[in-house]
């Protein structure tokens, strides 16, 4: 081992690599990339787990929260009295508000609170004695986006059902939500003791209510949750309960989840920094078999020559992996502002001596693993190669078996990574799985790419435009691993821009002629005339008018729920057996609705049970067949029914929709609401109907479909943005492989543009050759990621979304375009060069 790494070997890989760094620098340079990413994603994951350890009291703002549906009774509030502690209430549910000084309308998440609620941590707001001081003053705290979005300030008056309160403070930041909450529901706080006179409390109303408690004894939660459950079986009636510990579990595995895809996606950028390692040190070993063979011809052993430039691939994938550490660290503090808004913490960011060292050592690791092949070909180069050319590439010196162990070394290689980053065998097994399958793919494209142009060759084309595209599958090209490289980048951004695009289509209910735009819920039975006339008053159609139950599954074919529930054999979703049904009554089916199984019943029978039609989703959910028994507990009375049919819903229709469907005559007497559609031409018109029903009835809430729209792409966008971020990675790395592939393949384009302008070539036509060949370079890696982008997101839209997928031509004209311009000008810069070097120089064999 001493003589294979011997002083005389680290001087020759010193002198080598002195006459060659700049070369030998963007070799490195993929494995910067990779690293930076990967030590940026690790100790930013590292810091949000450690900020999520040292605030998870701040996530629940108490030691515990209980929360019911309905009113807590006298025994569930005679329990709450007996645990003790600081208690506070928060009453939540959605309502209209109405800003009078700009007449705007806005569906928000009303908060009714008694209490010193949040416990722990802070409610933010502007400004910060506003927190306090409108329990008191009887004002309201506003989310600083609602007020930011119309144009109101402190100071100003907000209408929350029969109360105009004026508006005491800006909310900033709610312990344990993301910013992105607001984005659904903008967040108004009211003191308890108006919410009485907000008269928005119906039958019907769609309410929780939470108490939070804090103990100051460090109690036990699981004898208390143990009683929970038992109150929960005693009274009929869902008890929600949720600790700290609980609370911290699940932003922690969700965000746990968020860390694995982005390292992941870190992961694959230094996968392709590892194949462009591989890639130039191929061709630069190939240029330095000559060097070897005389160091050989001189008594050099065929380790010695061997460590030389394995040191080489050490020492740089060392001194890579550092400038990428240091870059990452670096990089880490640009994350934040790409997923602030969807966490529930201020991260406080630190440096991971963890990820650091992971980052050294997978960045070197990656180098030698990716560099074994080409370096074990040199060991076998003989001395005969001093005198004679080697053909073909030096890896064909290589046994099968010494191949297939260099292979397995790097699939064991990425398979631990992937582990150690998941930690998880079985992702990681199947994560390498796809990535393999993926480079697979993208290679098999790329051949089939090259293997077409050689097919149908384009003779008659002008000379440069021939010799451009020859240039492709010369010997020694580096095509297939730049499209490899250049592709998956381009597969991850399209596929992703594509999946966007696709799913906002979907979405874009609100700009087609017939559909609706405006739902109003939550009218009461006596309201319901006044609505449907005051929209026929401002020549909005009434589209649909919908009563609607609410009610509880009690038992299913002769069981009771909680004792199916109990039996850990049932083939029964728990949620379908626990969820408040919505139901309507009506005697015909509608244009949404097609009838799958059994017959439809739209009149209740004089006598006997109710026939029931179930849509086929939850009909899957809860195991119905034609004929089982199902009993209701329609708001304390009884129905019993029986699946008479199965029907299919499109619950994409913007209409309501419901799982289980009554004939009428049975639910008219039982306690409802109302909900009503309509479509108006413009905003402006959905805004001044909307103020004039909230005017007149506060306590009905609108829903405006092309806003939910635009709330859902901002979502969307935002979601993108942090991803597409992390995907340009992998671009990056691919035009680092693009710059590698030109300067360690330059010594042998010296040569070809020598020989041209020694045949009669002009430096404008060796100019216009290399500018065709790094076009169709770009356009091929381009197509190559484009075309397996559009089939995963074919398949994604097939088996998982079940949409129809058209591909949007302006991403693949632009995505076209992008890369081909990049790959041009990287090229191009990178061989400037080139077509200045005289013939002389290529006789001295001046190779920079």
């Amino acid at each position: 081992m001493s003589s294979f790494f011997s002083k005389w070997s680290w001087k020759m890989a010193w002198r080598d690599a002195r006459s060659n760094k700049k070369r030998l620098f963007i070799y490195i340079s993929a494995i910067i990339i990779g690293v930076a990413a990967q030590v940026a994603i690790t100790s930013f994951r590292d810091s949000l787990n450690n900020t999520i350890d040292n605030q998870s009291k701040e996530l629940l703002g108490a030691d515990l929260e209980i929360e019911t549906e309905k009113p807590p009774p006298d025994t569930l509030t005679t329990y709450f009295n007996s645990l003790g502690g600081e208690q506070a209430t928060i009453t939540q549910f959605p309502s209209m508000v109405l800003l009078p000084k700009t007449g705007y309308t806005r569906l928000s998440n009303i908060r009714a609170l008694k209490g010193d609620f949040p416990f722990y941590g802070k409610l933010e707001t502007i400004p910060s004695s506003a927190a306090q001081s409108f329990k008191t003053d009887s004002s309201a705290l506003v989310d600083q986006a609602l007020l930011t979005q119309f144009g109101a300030e402190v100071g100003d008056s907000i209408k929350i059902g029969e109360v105009t309160f004026p508006i005491g403070g800006a909310i900033t930041k709610v312990p344990g939500e993301a910013a992105a909450a607001s984005l659904v529901g903008p967040r108004i706080f009211i003191p308890q003791s108006m919410l009485t006179a907000t008269n928005l409390i119906q039958p019907g109303s769609r309410v929780e209510y939470k108490q939070y408690f804090k103990f100051a004894d460090g109690r036990a939660m699981n004898p208390i949750e143990t009683e929970l459950d038992s109150l929960e079986s005693s009274l009929n009636m869902d008890v929600d309960y949720e600790t700290v510990e609980e609370r911290r579990e699940e932003i922690g595995e969700a965000i746990s989840n968020l860390g694995k895809f982005l390292n992941l996606v870190g992961f694959i950028a230094l996968l392709l920094g590892g194949i462009g390692v591989a890639s130039s040190i191929h061709v630069y070993i190939n240029q330095k078999i000559n060097t070897a063979s005389v160091l050989r011809c001189f008594g050099a052993s065929s380790n010695q020559t061997m460590s030389i430039f394995l040191i080489q691939a050490v020492v740089l994938g060392f001194l890579g992996a550092l400038t990428g550490t240091v870059l990452g660290v670096g990089i880490q503090y640009l994350l934040p502002s790409l997923v602030s808004d969807f966490l529930p913490v201020n991260v406080e960011l630190t440096i991971s001596w963890l990820s650091i060292g992971l980052g050294l050592f997978t960045g070197t690791g990656v180098a030698l693993v990716f560099a074994l092949l080409p370096l074990m070909g040199l060991r076998k180069a003989s001395p005969l190669y001093a005198l004679r050319t080697i053909e073909g590439s030096i890896t064909e010196l290589l046994s099968t078996k010494t191949k297939s162990i260099i292979y397995t070394a790097v699939v064991i290689t990425v398979v631990g990574y992937a582990v150690l980053l998941t930690g998880d065998w079985l992702i990681g097994g199947l994560f390498t799985l796809g990535m393999i399958g993926a480079f697979a793919l993208l290679l098999l494209v790329a051949k089939m790419l090259i293997k077409l142009v050689r097919q149908f060759f384009p003779s008659h084309w002008p000379y440069v435009w021939r010799q451009g595209l020859a240039n492709l599958y010369r010997p020694h090209n580096q095509t297939a691993t730049l499209m490899l490289s250049l592709g998956l980048g381009m597969l991850l951004v399209s596929t992703l821009y594509f999946s966007q695009d696709m799913l906002m289509k979907e979405l874009d209910f609100a700009t087609r002629d017939d559909a609706p735009n405006l739902i109003f819920f939550d009218i009461q039975p006596d309201q319901n005339e006044g609505v449907n006339q005051l929209l026929k008053d401002n020549n909005l159609p009434v589209l649909q008018n919908v009563p609607m139950v609410t009610m509880r599954l009690d038992s299913l074919r002769g069981r009771s729920t909680q004792a199916i529930d109990d039996d850990s054999t049932n083939n029964v979703r728990d949620w379908a057996l626990r969820r408040e049904y919505r139901s309507t009554y009506r005697d015909s089916l509608i244009d949404s609705e097609t009838l799958t199984q059994g017959k439809w019943i739209g009149q209740t029978p004089d006598t006997g049970r109710v026939p029931i039609s179930a849509a086929k989703e939850i009909a899957t959910d809860l195991n119905l067949s034609i004929g089982d028994s199902l009993t209701f507990d329609v708001q304390g009375v009884p129905v019993k029914g029986y699946v008479a049919s199965i029907r299919k819903v499109d619950f994409q229709r913007v209409q309501p929709n419901f799982f289980m469907l009554f004939p009428t005559g049975v639910l008219e007497p039982a306690p409802q609401i109302y909900v009503t559609i309509s479509r108006a031409a413009n905003e402006d018109i959905s805004a001044s109907v909307q103020q004039a029903v909230v005017q007149e009835y506060p306590n009905i809430s609108a829903l405006n479909v092309g806003q939910i729209l635009e709330t859902i792409n901002q979502f969307i966008g935002k979601i993108s943005f942090a991803v597409q971020f992390m995907a340009l990675f992998s671009i990056i790395t691919g035009l680092i492989v693009l710059a590698s592939s030109v300067a360690t393949s330059r010594f042998q384009r010296i040569k070809e543009s020598v020989l041209l302008r020694t045949l009669g070539a002009s430096k404008k036509q060796i100019i216009q050759i290399l500018s065709v060949e790094y076009l169709f370079l770009g356009i091929l890696s381009a197509l190559t990621g484009l075309i397996l982008s559009i089939g995963a997101t074919w398949l994604l839209a097939y088996f998982y979304f079940d949409i129809t997928f058209t591909p949007n031509l302006w991403v693949i004209l632009i995505g076209i375009l992008a890369v081909t311009a990049l790959t041009i000008f990287i090229g191009m810069i990178n061989s400037r060069s080139i077509y200045t070097k005289t013939p002389l120089k290529v006789l001295r064999l001046e190779t920079t």
